[in-house]
């Protein structure tokens, strides 16, 4: 699970370089954006677009997740849970997250990952986790 960890301390790193090296070049991100109940959506990004966004952004974050599930058969991981995000100290949104972890050359790395998001006033109601440490 060091990969995951890893993948979670590059999120919350000043470094904004430091999360290309947790995920593979080639992944996709999937969003399935519940903000608003009455227009949900789906959104693809190339992991490669994330990342130049990513680059750009100073805003410090945090997002703190349970693993609730964890499968592995050989190189490949599958880790699933409910978790939540915070801007500036703020929450701004909880969800679950599904990380499809590949093992190459010796190491673990994020393959592609998807995570619904809901507005913070639902986050109890999928047991998502309380304030970062």
């Amino acid at each position: 699970m060091s990969a995951v960890e890893r993948f979670f301390a590059a999120l919350r790193s000043e470094d904004k370089t430091a999360l290309a090296d947790t995920i593979m070049p080639e992944a996709t991100i999937m969003i399935i954006d519940q903000m608003d109940a009455d227009n949900p959506r789906t959104i693809t990004v190339p992991v490669a677009d994330h990342l130049a966004r990513w680059a750009k952004d100073t805003r410090s974050v945090d997002e703190k997740m349970y693993r609730d599930h964890i499968h592995i058969s050989g190189n490949l991981a599958q880790v699933w849970g409910p978790y939540t995000f915070w801007v500036e100290g703020e929450i701004t949104h909880c969800g679950i997250n599904s990380l499809s972890l590949v093992k190459t050359d010796g190491e673990w790395k994020v393959g592609n990952t998807s995570f619904t998001m809901v507005p913070p006033d639902q986050c109890a109601d999928i047991d998502a986790p309380g304030r970062p440490e």
